[in-house]
């Protein structure tokens, strides 16, 4: 039994051939999904702790002066200023397939610019921008959407998932042409 395990180790990590690749991809993505993402998620407080970007609704593709001057009535009705919208994090958005990573937030610590996922009813996670702060409840707005959509007017605690708190560029992509594939997006 135990040269059989060590045959089939050295077959899936060190064979050249199309069936060791498959199956070396299975694994790792089972390892992924089963191990490394709950743990993940324990240290970092949140059922999500990595979200790969499928929508183009936080992107800038210009330079911030150049995306701020285009954009600054949207923001400025909810009565923020360049001069805060430049401290918050990830002030030049980001990309569909930028993978997020994320932390647990309780509800009392977020804070206007922060950036989170949340899920309403009905609707896949979402990562937008946070606008207003209310009571019991916040707004979101996606940099790159002219307004406000209807379900991210009244985001209540139990639809947040979590806050984003670092970006990696370009990593998402595998889960996104995945999805485009399959017509999910």
């Amino acid at each position: 039994m135990k040269e059989n395990l060590k045959k089939f180790w050295n077959f899936v990590w060190h064979d050249d051939s199309l069936l060791s690749l498959a199956l070396s991809a299975i694994f790792i993505i089972i390892f992924g999904k089963f191990v490394l993402f709950p743990i993940l998620g324990a240290i970092l407080g949140t059922s999500l702790p990595v979200v790969a970007v499928v929508s183009n609704s936080m992107e800038h593709n210009v330079a911030f002066e150049t995306w701020w001057s285009e954009n600054t009535e949207d923001y400025e009705k909810f009565g923020i200023e360049k001069s805060e919208f430049e401290k918050y994090n990830l002030k030049n958005g980001f990309n569909k397939g930028d993978v997020i990573l994320l932390k647990g937030i309780v509800f009392e610590e977020i804070k206007r610019g922060d950036i989170i996922v949340f899920q309403s009813k009905g609707h896949e996670p979402i990562i937008h921008r946070v606008i207003e702060l209310r009571e019991e409840t916040i707004g979101t707005k996606g940099d790159n959407n002219s307004r406000q959509i209807t379900f991210e007017k009244y985001i209540t605690n139990d639809e947040i998932i979590g806050k984003a708190i670092f970006k990696v560029p370009l990593l998402g992509w595998v889960k996104v042409i995945f999805m485009e594939v399959l017509g999910q997006i």
